[in-house]
């Protein structure tokens, strides 16, 4: 695997050093650069934050001074853990809304991937309290990102991979580049997996899946079909369970997905939310 860019953003909380260090284990043999990200604000808005850069205040400083001593104590930890002499960290303390933060350093330094964690949620807390993490995913729709459970334990290596798909899309190439370059690297398994039958495929879902598998050969792959469960979420969820083999989840974005037409349900959150596994979002390209 070609030398890879990666943000991982972090608040120094115990979910954030997870996900980090699920990416330093599962990178540990590819040549990376991590960008180590922390963003803060001063005051509820963007405008604050500004305003209080500008004028140098007293609170903005202190926030900023501690930012900067995090993100050096988390780059010390980092560096206790991390051998590689191929990976090279890049600390950044950004006074922006975390979107903002991200968006900039992607576009400015042609990011990979953005690895971040993300809680397990739901009922109330859902639907109220929200995620950074599906926020980005929402928002940052020019960068794959990986979700990763705070409960989860990497082993280093990915044995499997399920690509949940309803073939809405004539993918190219560069759309299914950051899952097939991960496939490639660990020799996993790719399981292309659509919730129904195959009698239900319309003329173009059908085009879509013989184009598919043209795209694959660089892969061991296998389709498969899988009955409905209560919701797409839960049938997903389901899956993972019953295959401990399976190491991520990956699912393109895309305004109005199959799956959301088909069910009215806001797939990508729920998966966000309630992943067992790392969860790959690739967003469609237009």
């Amino acid at each position: 695997m070609k030398k890879k860019r990666i943000i991982l953003p972090t608040d120094f909380s115990n979910n954030s050093w997870n996900a980090i260090e699920y990416a330093l284990i599962v990178f540990k043999d590819v040549p990376c650069d991590f960008f180590i990200l922390n963003s803060y604000q001063v005051g509820a808005s963007g405008l604050s934050t500004k305003m209080a850069g500008a004028n140098d205040t007293r609170l903005y400083n202190l926030i900023k001074e501690q930012s900067e001593r995090d993100l050096k104590r988390d780059l010390e930890k980092i560096k206790k853990l991390d051998k590689n002499p191929e990976h090279k960290f890049i600390a950044r303390s950004v006074a922006d809304t975390l979107v903002n933060a991200i968006g900039k350093t992607v576009y400015n330094e042609e990011i990979d991937y953005i690895i971040m964690g993300t809680k397990g949620s739901s009922g109330l807390k859902e639907v109220f309290i929200g995620s950074n993490t599906y926020n980005v995913i929402k928002d940052i729709d020019f960068c794959p990102i990986i979700a990763v459970p705070d409960d989860y334990r990497p082993d280093g290596k990915i044995d499997a991979i399920l690509l949940a798909t309803g073939y809405e899309h004539l993918f190219e190439n560069y759309e299914l580049k950051p899952v097939l370059s991960l496939a490639e690297h660990f020799n996993a398994k790719l399981w292309i997996t659509h919730i129904g039958t195959l009698d239900e495929l319309t003329s173009k879902q059908k085009a879509s899946k013989l184009a598919l598998e043209k795209r694959l050969k660089s892969v061991n792959y296998e389709f498969v079909e899988i009955e409905k469960d209560t919701s797409v979420n839960q049938t997903i969820q389901k899956v993972v369970d019953m295959d401990r083999t399976i190491d991520m989840v990956v699912m393109i974005n895309q305004d109005h997905s199959f799956f959301e037409r088909l069910t009215r349900e806001p797939v990508i959150k729920k998966v966000t939310f309630n992943t067992k596994v790392p969860f790959l979002v690739i967003h469609l390209f237009m």
